[in-house]
């Protein structure tokens, strides 16, 4: 039988990056929180393949991090099991949302329970982060202070706010932000308890205006109704609130070219409710 299986989206409450590795990535730091906004993924068991029916757009299977995920669970366990897989795509690409690597993420859980696998959260997160930074915080289902590179996780519990995201309907590509030789990469670190006294801040924020001016646009058109954030690297921004119906009127405002939403941010992500404890 078919289950179904979320893939939340994520938001970074900020983003400071406090140096650059040997091998080329940034130490950072950053809190991850979920928001009430997910793709869905439907698994269907079989006894021999990994088949993907349906996946993001302009994506391809070998590229499809839920195919990526679902073949490195079956080479680390050896199972022999196989699985067809689709998405319900709701999470903007290129947003900085982390659709993809929640959807890997959810694969990962989802497959261990399918496959009877008895892996644990901490060996499922391992194995996520040779996919990407951000897989582990969806593994682990909990909203997080992370350092490193997003691996280091120490489970926070912000305020649940109500959040205005907005999508400029163009994807920046993570991999050239962090490129870029004026990227501030020395900002001095922080504890964990010191960055809701601090305020935002986004390290990447500058770089990603100054290559995206529809991005620049976006977070200036939001500053007129309060802290405008970006997420991650971009492209999202979004405006925190704890009065919906304030942010579902600036939502009538928002210029027809943008997409947006009216969610609010989660502390736990609906995927925790099936992850093995561990």
């Amino acid at each position: 039988m078919p289950t179904q299986w979320p893939a939340p989206a994520k938001i970074n409450l900020f983003l400071n990056i406090v140096g650059r590795r040997a091998d080329g990535y940034h130490n950072l730091q950053t809190v991850f929180q979920f928001l009430d906004l997910a793709d869905t993924i439907t698994l269907i068991p079989r006894d021999d393949d990994i088949r993907r029916l349906n996946g993001p757009p302009g994506v391809l299977p070998e590229q499809d991090l839920m195919i990526r995920a679902a073949r490195l669970l079956r080479q680390h366990t050896g199972v022999v099991r196989g699985i067809d897989i689709s998405i319900d795509k709701r999470i903007p690409m290129g947003g900085g949302l982390g659709g993809g690597s929640s959807d890997a993420a959810t694969v990962l859980v989802a497959l261990n329970r399918i496959w009877n696998l008895g892996l644990a959260v901490a060996d499922l997160a391992a194995l996520g982060l040779t996919l990407g930074a951000d897989v582990p915080v969806f593994v682990h289902g909990h909203a997080a202070f992370a350092e490193g590179v997003g691996e280091l996780l120490t489970p926070c519990d912000p305020p649940e706010l109500e959040a205005l995201v907005v999508f400029p309907e163009c994807a920046v590509a993570t991999g050239p932000i962090f490129a870029q030789p004026d990227l501030t990469r020395d900002t001095p670190p922080i504890r964990m308890h010191a960055f809701s006294e601090l305020g935002y801040n986004n390290d990447c924020e500058a770089v990603v205006r100054r290559l995206y001016p529809e991005v620049d646009r976006l977070l200036r058109w939001l500053g007129q109704f309060g802290q405008a954030r970006l997420t991650g690297t971009g492209a999202c921004g979004y405006l925190l609130s704890d009065d919906a119906a304030r942010l579902r009127r600036i939502q009538q405002q928002v210029p027809e070219r943008w997409s947006s939403f009216v969610t609010r941010t989660l502390n736990l992500s609906p995927l925790a409710g099936v992850a093995p404890a561990g």
